[in-house]
């Protein structure tokens, strides 16, 4: 599949099937992850894959939707403002920036293995920050659900036209 097929296969998924995700697999999409490009190449990312049941279970409840109970493995991607780029004429941090890039990396990798993700980013990051037992300088930015999509989506996606974004 060329990348634009890629791109338009990426979707949101929110049915997962009941079988872990192979470790070889996950492996190629870290190392995806790990290649991406970061302002300066600071790279102010860690990434923690949580499959254990009793964590996984834990993390699952700061996203309280019943849609993530049967996902079998999820990413969590932190940022470290300390160590991110910050723009020299107004400070701004790019942080976010870069663990963004790195999780559609992610994304983009696990769809090419026939898997399926979907970014979270409305959760208890506070609740996340415990059960991760993240140390103060590592802000927890996106859960990243990963696994086999339980049913085969074939949706046109909703975007604005070319014309409408360009300027």
């Amino acid at each position: 599949m060329n990348f634009l097929e890629l791109v338009k296969a990426r979707h949101s998924v929110r049915s997962y099937k009941q079988c872990p995700v192979e470790p070889a697999k996950l492996d190629y999409i870290l190392e995806c992850v790990r290649l991406a490009p970061s302002a300066v190449n600071c790279q102010p990312w860690r990434f923690s894959v949580v499959t254990e049941p009793d964590k996984l279970a834990r993390l699952k409840e700061t996203y309280a939707r019943e849609w993530i109970q049967n996902v079998p493995c999820i990413i969590v991607a932190c940022g470290n403002h300390a160590e991110a780029w910050h723009r020299k004429s107004d400070g701004k941090d790019h942080t976010d920036v870069d663990v963004s890039i790195a999780v559609e990396h992610l994304c983009l990798a696990a769809t090419e293995q026939g898997l399926g993700t979907c970014w979270v980013c409305n959760f208890d990051t506070e609740r996340c920050r415990q059960v991760m037992q993240l140390p103060e300088e590592l802000e927890p930015i996106a859960l990243i659900p990963i696994g086999y999509p339980s049913e085969e989506v074939i949706a046109e996606k909703k975007r604005k036209p070319l014309d409408d974004i360009l300027f």
